[in-house]
Order: structure tokens, then sequence, then C-alpha cells
């Protein structure tokens, strides 16, 4: 599941990812834009998705991050796999390690590279 948490109101890198994502092989259901944690996490319940990918690009990485593996934690769903991606400093990188977030794909980060990386979280399984 792809989703835009917030207020961030560009999704073009986000629909980018969902259809490299697609062409790999991978189910994937796109959320929309200005998705509350409370909504993401009650859509990857009613879906049984493997892994999050939060696309966000206003700064907002961190608190929504933290706010999402929360939530995810209180629904006993230690298990899904997060990915962020965006506009993500190098700076911040180990803060969201720490959250739990399995990788981080900035801006500009190769298609090949997130597919690769799902792959091997994932066991080769679709998510």
């Amino acid at each position: 599941m792809i989703a835009k948490p917030g207020l961030d109101g560009h999704d073009r890198g986000a629909k980018v990812i969902v259809h490299a994502l697609i062409e790999a092989g991978f189910e994937v259901i796109y959320t929309g834009l200005h998705q509350t944690v409370d909504n993401i996490v009650e859509a990857a319940l009613q879906e049984d998705v493997t892994v999050i990918g939060l696309s966000i690009l206003s700064g907002a990485h961190l608190p929504l991050t933290k706010g999402l593996m929360e939530k995810l934690e209180a629904n006993k769903m230690e298990d899904v796999i997060v990915l962020v991606g965006g506009n993500i400093p190098k700076r911040d990188f180990d803060d969201l390690h720490n959250l739990g977030v399995a990788g981080i794909f900035p801006t500009g980060s190769n298609f090949e590279d997130i597919v690769d990386f799902i792959n091997s979280k994932v066991g080769g399984k679709v998510a």
C-alpha cells in the first residue's frame, strides 16, 4: 500500500511508484492524498497489507511516521513492513530507523532498488 499522509498535496511521485511496483508484479493499493494515520492503518487492516509505503514531501515525516508506527503497534500490526520515501534528509534516517522503518527512499531513488528491497523483505511474495 502506498499512502500520502498529512496535508502534502503532491502525489506524482507516489503514483509513479505505484505504477513501477505494479509493473514489477506487486498488487498495490494507493490510498490517495491527505490521509490520516488512522485512515492508513484502517485501510491496511482491511486489505491485510504486507508493506506500507509512506510518500512524504511536506517535511512532517518524523511525526507522521511516529504516529503510524504507534497505531500499527496498537493494532498488533508490527509485522507490517514500513517504508518512507520523499524529501527525507539523511540526518533523519537514524530517527526513522529507530521508529521501526525498514527502508528509506529519498526523492530520486531507483525503482529497481525499491523493488529489490521489498522483495528481500517479503521473500519474493507479492505484497
